[in-house]
């Protein structure tokens, strides 16, 4: 994992596919990227954790991924009680054990900045 100044950034393979992790810091929040294949902007949540519950929105819309987004923007925002943004752009749909795997990289990431 390279860090630089609050950015993070890892490859990780499962099986044939391999992902870009990124993970920039903020004072207030974390912007992170999920990209199979090239660096691309996808589909994006955004969650705000200030109270007990986070209020989350959709930005930009997933066909497949939008449960996958929402639990990773919720769970860090919540974690900081801050704001989380994900970006998500992969090439076909996540497998469940893939979304998992993913999930806990990108939480090992921020846990041990």
């Amino acid at each position: 994992m390279n860090s630089q100044n609050g950015f993070f950034h890892k490859i990780v393979n499962f099986g044939s596919r391999t992902f870009s992790l990124k993970i920039q810091k903020f004072e207030n929040g974390y912007f992170i990227s999920v990209t199979e294949g090239n660096d691309k902007l996808g589909s994006m949540i955004v969650s705000l954790a200030t109270g007990p519950t986070p209020t989350t929105t959709t930005i930009i819309p997933s066909r497949n991924e939008s449960l996958f987004l929402r639990l990773i923007a919720e769970r860090i925002s919540t974690r900081m009680k801050g704001i989380a943004l994900v970006s998500c752009f992969v090439q076909k749909e996540l497998e469940t054990s893939t979304a998992k795997a993913l999930m806990s990289e990108i939480m090992e990431m921020i846990e041990n900045e």
